[in-house]
């Protein structure tokens, strides 16, 4: 760490107080959180393999879901691995750089998950509602746009959130986050400067997220409305059913995250602990399952990518 940038701040550590101190239960932990990792990890990759692999999913919906897969593994690869290192080696700080790089992609891969699970949404508005133009509209060009969009766009703001963050002096030497990740919410409130621009950006970010939300919303509205009207049963439940395991994830997604972070950031508590490690860890986790088991194409792919390495070993 260079000296300019301890003068700036004031510190040159953050102490992460994580979930529990009681041993015991940090043991438990650290093998749950291990298990979750790696099921993360093979879930979703082997749902990118599936895409990659069968020509029947080389659609605009697949090709967003394969994006999603990617960045719930780097979500869940910039938290993880360092909490079950920081476990072994015994320690709970994390040295200033590596936080703001933390908070980065975690700011970073959250707005990506936000912004696809959007794009995804009037992907199977356009589908559902009016699906002999469906080709026309969403066309590979579109998706690939949205996509880098989405990324780019991404960066940025959480760049600037970086920024931000790093011009900040903190009242303590070792300042305390009540979780077990650099959180932006938290790391502001123990900032002991001026943090009315920071504010203001967070209450540009939350617009940012809740108008995807809004999206999500409109577009689920619509499309109900669309299967309502299908005369046969059998055509509104096929219609349904290709729209339940997205409405799961976002669910989950949003939910949780809205839970968290849609209030004034003096109301942040600990016990918020469980809903972060449901939009953290667990909903990156219980995306592949959802995907494979409510949808026939993805199922049968990834059952023969199974088998096909079962036997190959």
């Amino acid at each position: 760490m260079s000296k300019g940038r301890e003068n700036k701040t004031g510190i040159s550590e953050f102490l992460l107080l994580g979930i529990t101190s009681d041993p015991g239960q940090q043991q438990i932990l650290f093998w749950a959180f291990l298990c979750m990792y790696l099921v993360t990890v093979a879930g979703n990759t082997l749902i990118l393999l599936a895409i990659s692999s069968d020509p029947r999913l080389h659609t605009p919906m697949y090709f967003f879901l394969a994006n999603l897969s990617f960045v719930d593994i780097c979500f869940t690869t910039n938290l993880i691995p360092r909490l079950l290192a920081s476990h072994v080696a015994g320690t709970r700080t994390i040295s200033y750089t590596q936080c703001l790089t933390q908070m980065y992609f975690l700011i970073s891969f959250a707005n990506v998950d936000t912004f696809l699970l959007a794009a995804m949404a009037l992907d199977r508005f356009v589908a559902i509602c009016y699906p002999l133009q469906y080709c026309t509209i969403i066309t590979p060009q579109l998706c690939v746009g949205l996509a880098a969009i989405v990324w780019v766009c991404s960066g940025l703001i959480s760049l600037l959130h970086t920024l931000l963050m790093s011009r900040l002096n903190f009242c303590s030497l070792l300042p305390e986050i009540s979780l077990f990740y650099c959180d932006a919410y938290l790391i502001m409130k123990s900032a002991c400067s001026d943090t009315r621009v920071n504010q203001r950006v967070f209450l540009g970010a939350v617009v940012l997220f809740v108008a995807p939300c809004i999206l999500v919303v409109v577009s689920y509205v619509r499309i109900t409305v669309a299967v309502l009207q299908i005369p046969s049963a059998k055509g509104r439940y096929k219609a349904f059913s290709t729209c339940s395991s997205y409405l799961s994830v976002v669910t989950l997604f949003y939910g949780t995250v809205m839970g968290i972070y849609i209030r004034p950031p003096d109301s942040f508590s600990t016990q918020d602990t469980v809903a972060t490690i449901m939009y953290t860890v667990v909903t990156p986790m219980l995306n592949p399952f959802i995907y494979s088991l409510r949808n026939k194409d993805m199922k049968e792919t990834m059952t023969r990518l199974l088998n096909r390495a079962l036997k190959s070993s």
